[in-house]
C-alpha cells in the first residue's frame, strides 16, 4: 500500500514541477487516489514535502470549501446572512478592453444611475466612474473608483481599475482587498500585455475571477480564439459558460450552456432579457462547446469527474454546483460573453458574480499577531468580534483626507476610535461613508466584509488598524519600482504649492517618488513610465495652480553586485576626548531570489555575543541602506544586495549610533567597489500591432532600438509583434511607430525586469557620472571661496586658493590635473 501511494505520488510531483497540462483522465485518475483529493493534496505535499510547499507558495488568503455550498448550511445568524448576501469585485483589463463602459453598464442596469455617459462621451459628461477631468479628457482611468450596487437581493461592491500600465499600483491595492474579480477582454485583441499583468496580480493574492469577452460587436471578434490564448498564454483552466447568437454586426444575444436557454436584450438599452428557446441552427455547437465545458469542469472538481468517468450527462445543480467550487478554489475560470456598449450580455454576468463568486466569509484572510512572533491568526468575518480592518488608498478630498477601507473583522463605527497599528496613534472616527465614484453617501455603521471611506486618518497606504484590543496586522501589499525619473522645478520659486502638491501625491501613490539630488540639488520625480508622471504635473497645474519646468526623461538604472565580498572596517575619530570607534565584519553577497515584500536589498545580523552592543546594530543596518540609496558606479540606488554582519568591536566610551552607523555606510562601500559591480537597466515587454504590410518595418525599428523579437502574432490584416527592448531605447518610439505604419501603428509596454548593460554602455555612465561629479565639485569648492585662503578637498590631490576664476576651473577639469581620488 506504502508502496503504491509512492509511486502515485512521485508522479504527482513530476506533473506540478513540469508544469505540463495533464490530460483531462490523467488528472481524474490522480484524484481518485485517497491522499489527492482536493485539499488533502496540499497538505499532503506540506506534510511529506516541506520544501515543495514552499516553493509553492502557499498563500496568506484562500478559500473556505466547506462554506462554498450555501445550501448545505445550518441556520445562519443576521450578520452570517448580510455577508451571505455580499460580493466584493474588482473589474480589471488590459486599456481599451471597455472595462470603465462595462460598470457603467452595471451602474444604469442595477439602478445607480439614471443615464448611460460613453467614455469620452459627445455630450461631455463622461463615464461616471471616470470623475477626474483629466479622465474624460484623455478617455482613460487613471484612479481605481469604489461604488456599490444591489443586484437581485445581494449588495456588490466594485471597484473599476485603470488599464494602463503606468497606472498598475491602482490594480495591486484594488485585488489586495478585493475577495473575486472580473477580467475583462477584447474579443478582437485577446489576452494583451496588460491582460498578462492583470493576470499575475490576480494570481499573487489568489482571486477567483471570472472572465467577460467583450466587443463580440466588432469585425474580427473571435471568442474561441481568445479562450484558446487564454490557456496557452495564461495557462488557465478555462471554458465558455455561452456561446454567441451571431457574430460581428449581427451579434444578437447568448445562449447559456448550462441550462440550453438563449437570452436577447431588448429595449433601448438592453434593460429587458427575454428568454426563449435554442436556436436549432447553434445546437451542434452548443453541444459541443457544453461537452467541453465539462471535460474542462472534470480536471477542477471530482463531483463532475466522476460523472465524466461514468460517461453520464450532469444535472443542471451539479453543473452549477460544480462551476462554483472550482471557480472559488482558482482551479476553474467560466467565460462570459457579451457588448457592453451596444448593452448585450451584461446582466447575465451580473448572475455569474453572484452564482459563482465567494462571499467574504468564504475568504480565509490571515493577519500577523505582533504579539506572538506576528504568527498567523485567520481573521473570522464576524462583525461582533474585535476589529481589524485595512487603509488601502488615499485621497485628498474637500473634506481632508479620504482613507479607503476594508474591514476584515468586526464592525466600524462613526464616533468610535481607531488605533494605527504602525504608529500607535488613536483617532476618532469623524465621519464614515461609503463611495459612489466621488459621491459619498454618510453611514453611522460598517460591518466585516465591507470596503467604505473614512475622514480624519493619518496614515499611509497599507496601514493596519484595530480598535485597540488586539495586535494584529496585515500583511502589506506588493509595490513595484519606479523606472522613469525627471527632474522639475516650479516657474515661481516662491510657490508653496509646489512641495504641498509632492508630498500629497506621494502619500496617496507609493509608486510616485520624490527625493532631492544631493549633488545637482534638483527635485527629482521617479513613477512608472511617462503618462504617469505627465499626469501628475498636469495635476499640479490644474489643482494646485503651479507652473512646472521638467528635465528630460531619465531612466531608473540599478546597480548591484555579482560576487560575495568579504569586509572588516574599523571607523575611528579619537583625538582625545569624546571620540568616534566602531569596527564591523562581514561580507556582502548577490541576492539572486526574490525577497518578500518587493524588498530589494537585504541586512542580516549574525553577531554572536556582545562584541557589539545590540543597541547598535539597527545603526550598522541603518548605514547600509543609506549606503544603497545611492550606488558608487552611477549613483543610482543599489538592488540584489544582502549585508551579512558578522562580528564587530566596541568601545566603552567612544562608541556610539553615528560611529555604527557610519561604519556600515564605508564597509558596504569598500565592499562593494571590490565586488564586480553591474550596472542594470529596466527591460520593457512591448507590443506593437501595425497592418501587416509594415511587419518587416516595425520589426526593423524595434532591431534598431536593440530589441528583442520573442512573438509575431497575424491577426487577420494585422501582424501584433512582441520584443523586449531596453526603457532607455524607447523615447520618442511613438513617433517613430507612426511614421513607418503611416499613423495605423500602435503598441503598449510594461516593466518587465532590470538586466545588465551591455559593457560599453556601462562604462559610457560611469564616466558621464564621473565627469558630472567633478563639475559638481567645482561648483561646490567655488561656492565656498572667500579671497585670500585656501580650501583642501579629501577627495582632490592638493589645496587650491580660493581666488579661482570659472576659467580656471574648466582648465583645471580639462586637463585632468583636478582628479578625485
Amino acid at each position: 500500500m506504502m508502496l503504491a501511494h509512492s509511486v502515485w505520488y512521485h508522479a504527482l510531483l513530476w506533473c506540478l514541477d513540469t508544469r505540463k497540462k495533464t490530460p483531462a483522465i490523467i488528472a481524474i485518475i490522480f484524484r481518485q487516489r485517497s491522499f489527492c483529493v482536493h485539499q488533502n493534496t496540499s497538505t499532503y505535499l506540506c506534510r511529506q514535502q516541506p520544501t515543495i510547499a514552499r516553493i509553492r507558495n502557499i498563500p496568506n488568503r484562500s478559500y473556505s470549501s466547506a462554506a462554498v455550498d450555501l445550501q448545505q448550511q445550518p441556520e445562519l445568524d443576521s450578520d452570517l446572512a448580510r455577508l451571505q448576501k455580499l460580493r466584493n469585485i474588482g473589474i480589471s483589463a488590459h486599456i481599451d478592453s471597455g472595462k470603465t463602459t462595462l460598470t457603467e453598464r452595471i451602474l444604469y442596469y442595477t439602478g445607480r444611475i439614471e443615464a448611460i455617459h460613453e467614455v469620452r462621451g459627445k455630450d461631455n459628461v463622461g463615464a461616471k466612474m471616470d470623475s477626474m477631468e483629466l479622465e474624460r479628457e484623455k478617455g482613460i482611468t487613471i484612479q481605481s473608483a469604489a461604488t456599490y450596487i444591489h443586484w437581485k437581493n445581494h449588495n456588490i461592491n466594485i471597484i473599476d481599475t485603470p488599464g494602463h500600465v503606468d497606472f498598475t499600483i491602482e490594480v495591486e491595492r484594488a485585488l489586495r482587498v478585493l475577495d473575486s474579480a472580473v477580467l475583462v477582454l477584447c474579443a478582437v485583441g485577446g489576452v494583451q500585455s496588460q491582460t498578462i499583468t492583470v493576470d499575475r496580480q490576480m494570481k499573487r493574492y489568489n482571486i477567483p475571477r471570472l472572465t467577460f469577452i467583450n466587443k463580440m460587436d466588432r469585425a474580427g471578434a473571435n471568442p474561441w480564439r481568445v479562450l484558446e490564448q487564454m490557456r496557452s498564454k495564461l495557462r488557465l483552466t478555462t471554458a465558455a459558460l455561452q456561446i454567441p447568437i451571431g457574430a460581428e454586426n449581427d451579434f444578437k444575444g447568448v445562449v447559456d450552456l448550462v441550462n440550453f436557454k438563449a437570452y436577447y436584450n431588448e429595449g433601448a438599452n438592453g434593460e429587458s432579457i427575454r428568454e426563449d428557446a435554442l436556436p436549432q441552427s447553434l445546437a451542434p455547437l452548443a453541444a459541443e462547446k457544453r461537452a467541453e465545458l465539462i471535460a474542462n469542469l472534470a480536471e477542477a472538481d471530482d463531483e463532475i469527474a466522476d460523472v465524466f468517468l461514468n460517461e453520464q450527462e450532469p444535472t443542471l445543480e451539479q453543473l452549477a454546483s460544480a462551476i462554483r467550487r472550482a471557480t472559488i478554489s482558482r482551479k476553474f475560470v467560466p467565460v462570459f460573453m457579451g457588448s457592453a456598449y451596444h448593452n448585450k450580455g451584461v446582466q447575465l454576468l451580473l448572475d455569474g458574480v453572484l452564482n459563482y463568486l465567494p462571499a467574504p466569509h468564504q475568504v480565509e484572510n490571515y493577519a500577523l499577531d505582533r504579539s506572538n512572533n506576528e504568527d498567523k491568526v485567520q481573521l473570522a468575518s464576524a462583525s461582533a468580534d474585535s476589529l481589524v480592518c485595512l487603509a488601502f488608498k488615499l485621497e485628498e478630498g474637500r473634506f481632508g483626507q479620504l482613507t479607503y477601507m476594508r474591514v476584515y473583522r468586526g464592525a466600524l463605527k462613526k464616533g468610535g476610535w481607531l488605533v494605527n497599528v504602525r504608529t500607535n496613534k488613536k483617532t476618532k472616527i469623524p465621519r464614515l461613508v461609503r463611495m459612489h465614484s466621488n459621491e459619498m453617501e454618510d453611514v453611522d455603521q460598517v460591518g466585516s466584509g465591507e470596503i467604505c471611506a473614512v475622514f480624519g486618518m493619518e496614515c499611509a497606504s497599507g496601514d493596519t488598524f484595530t480598535d485597540g484590543s488586539n495586535n494584529l496586522t496585515m500583511t502589506s501589499m506588493y509595490v513595484p519600482q519606479p523606472v522613469i525619473s525627471l527632474s522639475i522645478e516650479p516657474k515661481s520659486k516662491d510657490s508653496p504649492n509646489f512641495s504641498k502638491a509632492l508630498s500629497r501625491f506621494q502619500r496617496e501613490d507609493p509608486t510616485f517618488r520624490v527625493h532631492i539630488d544631493a549633488e545637482s540639488k534638483q527635485t527629482i520625480i521617479s513613477g512608472m513610465g511617462e503618462l504617469h508622471l505627465d499626469i501628475y504635473v498636469e495635476r499640479m497645474k490644474r489643482e494646485y495652480n503651479v507652473e512646472t519646468v521638467t528635465g528630460k526623461p531619465q531612466v531608473a538604472f540599478r546597480e548591484t553586485i555579482t560576487q560575495e565580498v568579504p569586509f572588516v572596517y574599523t571607523h575611528k575619530k579619537q583625538s582625545g576626548g569624546s571620540g568616534q570607534f566602531a569596527r564591523v565584519k562581514g561580507y556582502i553577497e548577490p541576492i539572486q531570489e526574490p525577497l518578500e515584500d518587493g524588498k530589494t536589498v537585504e541586512f542580516v545580523n549574525q553577531t554572536v555575543g556582545m562584541n557589539i552592543p545590540t543597541q547598535y546594530i539597527p545603526s550598522v543596518e541603518k548605514g547600509f541602506l543609506e549606503a544603497c540609496e545611492k550606488g558608487w558606479l552611477i549613483g543610482h540606488p543599489v538592488t540584489n544586495v544582502r549585508f551579512v554582519l558578522e562580528d564587530g568591536l566596541a568601545h566603552a566610551v567612544d562608541s556610539s549610533d553615528i560611529a555604527f552607523k557610519l561604519a556600515g555606510i564605508y564597509a558596504f562601500r569598500e565592499a562593494f567597489a571590490k565586488a564586480s559591480a553591474q550596472v542594470l537597466e529596466p527591460i520593457m515587454d512591448v507590443s506593437v500591432s501595425a497592418p501587416v504590410e509594415f511587419q518587416g518595418s516595425v520589426i526593423a525599428l524595434l532591431n534598431k532600438r536593440k530589441g528583442t523579437i520573442s512573438d509575431t502574432e497575424p491577426r487577420d490584416d494585422y501582424i501584433e509583434v512582441h520584443a523586449e527592448v531596453p526603457l532607455n531605447e524607447m523615447f520618442g518610439f511613438s513617433t517613430d511607430l507612426r511614421s513607418i505604419t503611416q499613423g495605423k501603428g500602435e503598441y503598449s509596454m510594461e516593466y518587465k525586469l532590470h538586466q545588465p548593460v551591455l559593457a560599453y554602455l556601462q562604462q559610457e555612465l560611469v564616466n558621464e557620472f564621473q565627469r558630472q561629479r567633478k563639475a559638481a565639485e567645482v561648483c561646490d569648492f567655488l561656492s565656498r571661496g572667500t579671497l585670500n585662503t585656501s580650501y583642501s578637498s579629501p577627495r582632490w590631490h592638493t589645496s587650491y586658493p580660493l581666488k579661482v576664476t570659472w576659467g580656471h576651473a574648466v582648465a583645471g577639469l580639462s586637463s585632468g590635473a583636478w582628479l578625485p581620488r
